[in-house]
C-alpha cells in the first residue's frame, strides 16, 4: 500500500512560498523531504499504518533527527526508522551527496586561506552556515573512501566508450593554473549508459589520456565496437595505443567547427555548413562518401584549401554509418558527454577555484556518481537487436 501525502502538505507548502518567496526554500525543502522519506518507508514496509501482513518488512520505529547543511540552507530532518530490517532513504543519501561533496571543497579553500572573504560569502549564501575544519576532516574522509571505491570498481562489456575533457582552475604553489577533468562514459550491451570513470590531470597530454584508458582496461573494460571523441592530439594517440583496431567515430560537430577555420572570407560559410551537413545525413555510407565526392568537386576550383581539407578530414566522422540506423544519431557527435560537462561546469562554477586537484576530483566525482546512477536506471540510450 503506498502512502498518501497528508492533505495539508500541499497547502502548507503554497503557504510558505507565498509567506516567504525564494527564502523560504530551506523551510519547503524540509518539509518536502521529510514526507518523501515517510513514503519511501511506508513503501519499503509494504503496509500503511496500523495494518498488519505477515509480508511486512520490518515495524516502523519512529525517527532519528538529523541537520544537513545543503545550497538551499540548514534542513532539520526527521529520518524514519525501521526495526527488523535495513532501511536508510535513499533520497536522502542521493540528495545529499553531491552537496557534501561540494560542501568540502568550499570548505577545504577557507582553510587553506584561498579568498577567504570570497569563499566564506560562497558558503553562506549556498549552506546557510559557515563550515568549519572538522566538518572539513569527516566530511572528505568519507567522501574520498566512498569516491574511490566507485572510481576502481570493476568494468565490463561495453559497446560504445565516449571521451571528453574539460578544464578548472586550481591553486599551486601560490599560482592558478588549468586543470583538465578527463570523463569516459560508456553503452553497455544492454544499451544502458554509464559512467566509466572520471580523471584529473595537468593536461590533455598523451600520456594522461593513455593512463585513464589503461586503467579502465585494468578494471576489466572489453568489447569496444566504437570510439567516439573530438580529434584531440592527446585522445588520438592514447586511443591508438590502448585501444588498436577498435574504430573511431570523429564528433561531426566538431568537425563543421574545425572546417569553418578552413573557409575564405568571402565564401558564405552557412552554404559550406549545409552541404558538410548534407553528407552527414545520407541515407547510407555509399551515399554519404558518393556526396562528399559531389561536395569535394564543387570547392575544388574555389576553395582548394577546404576541398582538400574536407577530403582527409570528413570521413573520419563517417564511421558511424557502421552502426545500426537507430544508433547513429546518438553516436555521430560526442554532444551527449558535451552536455555532461555542461552540468559539471554548472555545478563547479560555484566553487570557481580550487584548492587543489584532490578537491576538484572529489567534487566532479559526485556529480558523476548521481548522473550514472540515474543513467543506470533510466531509460536504455539505445537497443540492440537480439541475436
Amino acid at each position: 500500500m503506498t502512502h498518501q501525502p497528508h492533505p495539508s502538505i500541499a497547502r502548507d507548502l503554497v503557504e510558505l512560498v507565498s509567506e516567504h518567496g525564494f527564502e523560504g526554500m530551506a523551510q519547503i525543502m524540509q518539509q518536502l523531504v521529510n514526507e518523501c522519506m515517510l513514503i519511501e518507508r511506508q513503501d519499503f514496509l509494504g503496509v500503511g499504518p496500523y495494518e498488519r501482513s505477515e509480508e511486512r518488512n520490518g515495524q516502523a520505529n519512529g525517527f532519528k533527527p538529523k541537520r544537513l547543511k545543503t545550497r538551499v540552507g540548514q534542513l532539520e530532518l526527521s529520518v524514519p526508522q525501521v526495526r527488523g530490517a535495513k532501511f536508510y532513504p535513499t533520497a536522502l543519501e542521493k540528495g545529499s551527496r553531491s552537496e557534501r561533496a561540494l560542501t568540502a571543497a568550499l570548505a577545504e579553500m577557507y582553510v587553506q586561506g584561498v579568498s577567504t572573504r570570497r569563499v566564506t560569502k560562497i558558503v553562506e549564501e549556498l549552506c546557510g552556515c559557515e563550515v568549519s575544519s572538522s566538518d572539513v576532516s569527516r566530511a572528505t574522509a568519507l567522501l574520498d573512501e566512498e569516491f574511490e571505491q566507485w572510481r576502481n570498481q570493476p568494468l565490463g562489456e561495453m559497446k560504445y566508450l565516449i571521451v571528453d575533457a574539460r578544464y578548472e582552475k586550481i591553486r599551486e604553489n601560490g599560482c592558478l593554473v588549468d586543470c583538465a577533468v578527463l570523463v569516459a562514459f560508456g553503452v553497455d550491451a544492454d544499451g544502458y549508459r554509464r559512467v566509466l570513470g572520471v580523471s584529473v590531470s595537468q593536461s590533455e597530454a598523451e600520456a594522461h589520456w593513455r593512463a585513464f584508458f589503461k586503467s579502465l582496461i585494468e578494471r576489466g573494460l572489453h568489447g569496444l565496437e566504437l570510439i567516439v571523441s573530438d580529434a584531440h592530439g592527446g585522445i588520438a594517440e592514447a586511443r591508438k595505443a590502448c585501444f588498436a583496431g577498435v574504430p573511431w567515430q570523429r564528433c561531426q560537430f566538431h568537425l563543421m567547427k574545425n572546417a569553418f577555420s578552413h573557409v575564405p572570407k568571402s565564401m558564405d560559410s552557412g552554404e559550406v555548413a549545409e552541404d558538410i551537413k548534407s553528407v552527414f545525413d545520407a541515407a547510407d555510407l555509399d551515399a554519404a562518401q558518393a556526396q562528399l565526392g559531389r561536395v569535394v568537386r564543387k570547392y575544388q576550383d574555389s576553395a582548394p584549401k577546404l576541398a582538400t581539407w574536407m577530403e582527409e578530414n570528413i570521413p573520419e566522422g563517417l564511421t558511424v554509418f557502421r552502426l545500426p540506423a537507430s544508433h547513429r544519431k546518438r553516436l555521430r557527435t560526442s554532444n551527449a558527454i558535451e552536455r555532461l560537462n555542461q552540468e559539471l561546469k554548472r555545478r563547479t562554477r560555484v566553487a570557481g577555484v580550487f584548492p587543489n586537484e584532490a578537491s576538484l576530483l572529489r567534487l566532479v566525482t559526485a556529480i558523476l556518481v548521481e548522473q550514472s546512477e540515474e543513467w543506470e536506471t533510466g531509460k536504455r540510450y539505445v537497443t540492440f537487436e537480439a541475436k
